[in-house]
C-alpha cells in the first residue's frame, strides 16, 4: 500500500489512453471491421505521434531547433523498406520482418543523428536549423539519384505491405515504446541534465554537466524514433519517394509540437492525431490548384502561435485563460492552505519518546540533571 501511495497517476494516464484507445480498435477491427480508409488514417496519425513525440525531446526539452527530423525519416523509410524488401522472400511481411525492419531503420538513423550531432550540434538557434535542414535535403537527394536496383531512384522504392488489419496495432504498440523512453529519459537525471542545457547552458556547463554528451543522447534519441517512423511509413505504404521527406514535411512535424506546447508530450500527441486528421480532409477538399493553400494554412497556424505566446499585449489574457490555471482553481491542486502529503510530519519520524510525553514534561530547576563543576565554584 506504501508503494500505491507514492505512485503518481498523472505520469501514466497517457499510457492507459493510448492503451485503451488501441484495444477497442483492435476488437472493432476483428469483431466489426474498419473500413480500409479509416485504418489508413490511424497509420498516418501514429507515425505523425511519433515524429511529434521524438521531435520535442530536441525543440521542446533540449531547447534546440532542428529541421532535419524528415531527413532522418527518410533514412528509416529506405533502409528499412530496402531490408523489408530483400526479407520478405524469405521470411515474409510476419511480424518477425518487421521487427528486424524496424530495428534496422531505426539504428541507421540513430547512426546518421551522431554523424550530423557531432558538428552540427556545436551550433545554435536558426544556424542548427539550416544545417539540419540541409541535411534532411541532402539525405533526400542522394536517394532520388540513386539507381533503379539499389533504391529505386527518382521512381521510388517498392516495398512490401503488411496486413492491412494488423498494422495499425503496431503502430500503437511503437507509440507505446517512444512514450516509455522519451518520458522515462526525461524523469532521470538525464533528463534533468537535458533540461538545465535548455535553461541555461553556461550554467549547466558550470556545474560539471557534459553539454556535448546530452546534446547528442536527445539528438541521437529523437532521430533513432524518426527511423522508426519511417520504417513504419514504408510498411504502411506501397512505394517510398523521396520527395515526401521535403523541407515542407519537417515543417508540419514542427508544427505539431509548437502547436501541442513545447515540452509538452501530451499536447504533441493531440495535435499530431489532429493535424493528420485535417490534412486528410483538407486533402479531398482542396483539389488542383487549390492544394497550395494546404501550406498556407500551416503557415498561418505558426503565425497565430508566435504571436499569441509573446506578444506583450496578450500577456493579460494568456494569465486570465492559462488552462493549467483554470484547472488548478477547478480542482484546488494548488492551495497552499491544503497539506495533503506531508513527508516531514511527525507521524512519519520514528521516534522512541511519543511528542505528547515531550510537550507535557515540566522540568524543574532542583531536578535537572546537570551537576555544577565544582572546580570551577571553588574557584
Amino acid at each position: 500500500m506504501s508503494k500505491l501511495k507514492g505512485f503518481k497517476w498523472k505520469y501514466y494516464i497517457n499510457y492507459a489512453v493510448v492503451f485503451v484507445v488501441g484495444l477497442i480498435l483492435t476488437l472493432m477491427s476483428f469483431t466489426v471491421g474498419l473500413e480500409q480508409s479509416t485504418i489508413y488514417l490511424l497509420e498516418k496519425m501514429l507515425i505523425a505521434i511519433i515524429l511529434a513525440v521524438s521531435l520535442n525531446l530536441v525543440v521542446g526539452f533540449l531547447g534546440e531547433l532542428s529541421l532535419g527530423h524528415a531527413g532522418f525519416m527518410c533514412v528509416g523509410a529506405y533502409l528499412g523498406g530496402k531490408i523489408s524488401l530483400i526479407l520478405a522472400d524469405k521470411l515474409g511481411t510476419g511480424p518477425l520482418s518487421l521487427i528486424i525492419s524496424l530495428t534496422v531503420g531505426g539504428l541507421c538513423a540513430a547512426i546518421c543523428g551522431v554523424i550530423i550531432g557531432l558538428p552540427a550540434l556545436r551550433l545554435k538557434g536558426d544556424y542548427l536549423a539550416i544545417v539540419t535542414l540541409g541535411f534532411g535535403e541532402i539525405v533526400k537527394s542522394i536517394f532520388q539519384n540513386t539507381s533503379k536496383e539499389s533504391f529505386g531512384g527518382a521512381l521510388g522504392l517498392d516495398t512490401p505491405r503488411y496486413d492491412k488489419y494488423t498494422l495499425f496495432i503496431f503502430g500503437f504498440a511503437l507509440v507505446l515504446l517512444t512514450l516509455a523512453v522519451v518520458q522515462n529519459l526525461m524523469r532521470s537525471k538525464h533528463g534533468r541534465a537535458i533540461t538545465s542545457i535548455r535553461d541555461n547552458e553556461i550554467a549547466a556547463r558550470a556545474t560539471g554537466i557534459n553539454v556535448t554528451k546530452y546534446k547528442l543522447m536527445a539528438f541521437t534519441v529523437s532521430a533513432f524514433f524518426a527511423g522508426i517512423a519511417g520504417v513504419l511509413y514504408s510498411f504502411s505504404n506501397f512505394k517510398v519517394n523521396s520527395y515526401t521527406f521535403g523541407y515542407n514535411y519537417s515543417i508540419e512535424i514542427l508544427v505539431m509540437v509548437v502547436l501541442g506546447g513545447i515540452g509538452s508530450i501530451n499536447g504533441s500527441i493531440i495535435s499530431a492525431a489532429l493535424i493528420t486528421f485535417l490534412n486528410t480532409k483538407l486533402a479531398t477538399i482542396l483539389t488542383g490548384d487549390k492544394a497550395v493553400l494546404q501550406n498556407l494554412f500551416y503557415a498561418v497556424i505558426l503565425i497565430i502561435i508566435v504571436i499569441y505566446n509573446n506578444s506583450p499585449a496578450l500577456k493579460g489574457f494568456r494569465e486570465k485563460y492559462d488552462l493549467k490555471k483554470m484547472f488548478s482553481r477547478v480542482v484546488k491542486h494548488n492551495d497552499p492552505s491544503v497539506i495533503r502529503d506531508d513527508q516531514g510530519k511527525w507521524a512519519r519520524i520514528p521516534t522512541k519518546i511519543p511528542m505528547d510525553e515531550i510537550l507535557s514534561t515540566d522540568v524543574q530547576p532542583n531536578q535537572s540533571t546537570l551537576k555544577p563543576d565544582k572546580s570551577k565554584e571553588d574557584k
